[in-house]
């Protein structure tokens, strides 16, 4: 485990001489050396471990109370280092160019610190085996990603998302505190290796270290309902850093989830469904309100939460059909949970690092201003629409193989199954195709609105195509992409010995042969499009070229004010889709007389959990709580009073305690 911990060690080297220094540049050319640097040590390990099957285990003196500073690195956290180090290295790379406008007004030393920081972090939660490490690594995460989401502090929505994060981040972390101190009770130990005799916990324990760990983990990773800090936070951040957040951090949850799991006893059937109906809820909400924003950033943020749902609903559907004795089944559900992450990780960081490459071309997040940056940015924007495919789940590109592999299951289980257990895994079935529907509607309306048409706005008449630096760290995620869409059977390999330890079954062929004609077929369609370009390209130029104006529909001078915005786009399908607590509200509009003044016609995208159910019951408890302000005197004798007081009530209570044992 040589490579990962040198890696680490460069990591945080690199943060520390990255903060020591002032000059802006010396500190992204440090900041990124050491991560381009640390980062293919971390690779090595993960892919050695993947492919061999062999942990790598490291123990270290840590001379903290019940700390340690073990790492384990076996199948399954190397499934998670491998991600996280990879879009790590294009964000870096991404993140140079992008914050150099940033580093002429202020001094870059604190991001680069935070940035390696946030990346030790998340590689210590994935590989730590002691519980006050694990924590700690939590809690470093969780501390920097925040400064991170902060900083365009000065801006008063910033401000907001950062401690709305901070805030649900620190509520997950209290049920997770809750967690461990459960564990540690049961298994009089805080290291991972001594948590086994958790298997032989009665079910009502179990579920309660389940619920706990589904909830306290779920908050970070965006499951639905507790997804509420993530549309504003990845909005708010910096785009490699959203990208990094989106793409990466979010999964070190699922990786919690799933580590307990194999620590729990075999799950029942109803933790597998709990799962599977809260992330197919989450994927459906999270694609409903993607589809109404005209923030390109929360737009991809709203997808993010819907792309986690898919997530678990293929390892929740997982937990269900193992339950059911039906491996083969479990099999096609985990695979497909587990390849969407790292599809997910690939083309979402393509996706917000290509918003992030918009921003920086017209200085805007709003669809509605943008418009004919593809003819500005062709580079940047043909990479925005290969990701913008893969994260449709169209072909050749990754997204529909993982999405594949659900299906089948959810297939195969209404089939073998009778009566009316056969009907709920087939109405997930419709559920997804509605959410892939969905997809399709909102990323061909980014395309449409931001790339194509005329430039809505001088910021987006203005743009500029993206530098080197930034158009390689798209493009190479983006080529991984294609290159697990043409053959698929190479990733699930790789997740062969990941498979094996969270199911106790070797990959079956079957998992294999079925998605082979997907990759036949996806081979071919390439070769078509390929077939296609060419041959168009030489029509065109053989063929004269003439220019005319398009006829206008009746307008003598067309502008791009009568072009449709994102709102328009989508308007017709959300209004017959999406039930009424769903539906952006509506104001002005009204044309009032034969004469009407000029009018103008807003639409409010709002998250109904956070506005309707939330925030109104927070509301609620706070002033409630305002009732008792008169305890705050402000007075020393009286706090004083209050100390005494309560210590008199606790030593009370101890002496009763303490005769209740005795007796």
């Amino acid at each position: 485990m040589n490579l990962l911990f040198s890696a680490l060690i460069i990591l945080f080297g690199g943060s520390l001489i990255a903060l020591l220094t002032r000059k802006s540049t010396l500190a992204t050319r440090v900041g990124t050396l050491s991560v381009l640097t640390a980062t293919p040590l971390a690779i090595c390990d993960a892919l050695t471990v993947l492919i061999g099957g062999q942990p790598l285990a490291l123990n270290l003196p840590w001379s903290v109370p019940g700390g340690e500073f073990a790492l384990l690195l076996d199948p399954l956290a190397a499934f998670f280092v491998l991600p996280i180090a990879v879009l790590s290295l294009f964000c870096a790379l991404y993140a140079g160019p992008y914050m150099r406008h940033d580093g002429q007004t202020r001094s870059l030393a604190p991001h680069w610190f935070l940035f390696n920081i946030m990346i030790v972090a998340m590689l210590l939660v994935v590989t730590a085996a002691n519980t006050v490490l694990f924590l700690s690594a939590w809690e470093m995460m969780t501390i920097s990603s925040f400064f991170l989401v902060a900083w365009n502090h000065r801006q008063e929505e910033v401000r907001k998302a950062a401690w709305l994060y901070l805030l649900v981040a620190h509520f997950g972390m209290v049920l997770l505190l809750a967690l461990f101190i459960l564990v540690s009770s049961y298994c009089g130990s805080l290291n991972f290796s001594d948590f086994g005799s958790l298997s032989q916990l009665p079910l009502s324990s179990a579920s309660v270290l389940y619920l706990l760990a589904l909830f306290g983990f779920g908050v970070k990773a965006g499951l639905f309902p507790v997804h509420i800090w993530l549309p504003d936070a990845h909005p708010a951040a910096p785009s490699h850093v959203s990208a990094l957040m989106s793409g990466v951090l979010i999964k070190t949850a699922i990786y919690g989830i799933l580590r307990f799991l194999c620590l729990l006893p075999p799950a029942p059937a109803w933790w597998g469904w709990l799962l599977a109906l809260l992330g197919a809820t989450g994927a459906l909400y999270g694609i409903s309100l993607a589809a109404q924003q005209r923030d390109i950033k929360r737009c991809l943020a709203y997808s993010t939460v819907e792309n986690v749902g898919i997530i678990f609903l293929g390892l929740g559907f997982g937990m269900v059909a193992t339950a059911n004795g039906q491996p083969t089944i479990a099999m096609f559900a985990y695979a497909g949970g587990l390849l969407h992450l790292w599809n997910h990780a690939l083309f979402k960081g393509v996706m917000f690092l290509g918003a992030g490459t918009l921003v920086h071309a017209t200085g805007t997040r709003d669809m509605n201003r943008m418009g004919g940056l593809l003819r500005r940015m062709p580079l940047a924007g043909v990479l925005w629409i290969g990701g913008s495919l893969a994260i449709s789940a169209l072909p050749p590109l990754n997204g529909l193989v993982s999405e594949w592999l659900i299906y089948i299951s959810l297939a195969d289980a209404g089939i073998t199954q009778q009566g009316f257990v056969a009907l709920a895994p087939l109405l997930l079935i419709g559920l997804l195709g509605m959410v892939g529907a969905l997809a399709l509607l909102t990323f061909s309306r980014l395309i449409g609105i931001c790339l194509l048409g005329e430039a809505r706005d001088p910021v987006a008449a203005n743009a500029h195509e993206a530098k080197p630096a930034m158009l390689i760290s798209m493009g190479v995620p983006l080529a991984a992409c294609l290159t697990i869409g043409l053959f698929p059977q190479g990733a699930l390999r790789l997740l062969s010995t990941t498979l094996l330890q969270l199911t106790g079954n070797p990959i079956e062929t079957e998992l294999v042969s079925a998605v082979s004609p997907l990759g036949n077929a996806a081979v071919l369609l390439l070769f078509a499009l390929g077939a296609i370009t060419v041959v168009f390209v030489w029509l065109r130029h053989r063929r004269p070229q003439t220019q005319s104006t398009t006829w206008g529909c009746g307008y003598q001078f067309p502008s791009p004010r009568i072009s449709y915005t994102g709102e328009g786009y989508s308007e017709l399908a959300l209004r017959h889709l999406l039930p009424k607590i769903m539906r952006p509200d509506i104001s002005g509009g009204r044309i009032n007389g034969m004469f009407p003044a000029p009018t103008k016609l807003a639409q409010q995208a709002h998250d109904p959990v956070l506005t309707r159910i939330l925030l109104p019951l927070f509301i609620s408890i706070a002033n409630r709580f305002q009732r008792l302000r008169w305890l705050q005197q402000g007075q020393l004798p009286i706090y004083l009073c209050y100390i005494f007081i309560t210590n008199t009530i606790l030593m009370i209570w101890c002496l009763w305690a303490g005769r209740h044992a005795g007796g």
